[in-house]
């Protein structure tokens, strides 16, 4: 199961189609979807849960809980619309396809892909391609 929850003014347009491309995200991956929340939040909201449960006293988009069992993939995730609608402002990009990164970003994390080194990066950079365009194909399904 998935759940979209908004502390915030924003709002998915069609959660149906976010849970059908995650989904197939996941299971691409050759596991399956258990309970996986997303909570769309203000950068306040995210830094307080930087600090208290990472103890990181930086701004960032996404912090995830990772909950995976096997191939189950589980977790919570909390994305601060306020840093990514900022992040797409400075890379040039339209609000949507970051918000839609950073969802895959959050999934590719409990899948195993990691991001500390540069290599690691390039890595996730290109399975973050790869995820924006299984939402494509997703969106042609319908």
């Amino acid at each position: 199961m998935i759940e979209y929850l908004y502390d915030t003014v924003f709002e998915l347009e069609d959660e149906d189609f976010y849970t059908q491309w995650i989904t197939s995200l996941v299971e691409e991956n050759d596991c399956e979807v258990g309970e996986l929340c997303y909570t769309f939040c203000s950068d306040e909201q995210l830094i307080k849960l930087n600090r208290e449960y990472l103890d990181h006293d930086t701004y960032t988009d996404i912090i995830s809980f990772d909950y995976c069992e096997d191939y189950i993939i589980s977790g919570e995730m909390f994305i601060s619309v306020d840093r990514v609608r900022e992040n797409a402002q400075i890379l040039g990009l339209q609000f949507k396809d970051e918000i839609d990164r950073v969802m895959a970003h959050g999934i590719l994390h409990y899948l195993g892909h990691k991001d500390k080194t540069d290599a690691d990066a390039a890595e996730m950079r290109q399975a973050e391609e790869h995820a924006l365009a299984l939402r494509s194909e997703v969106g042609k399904e319908e």
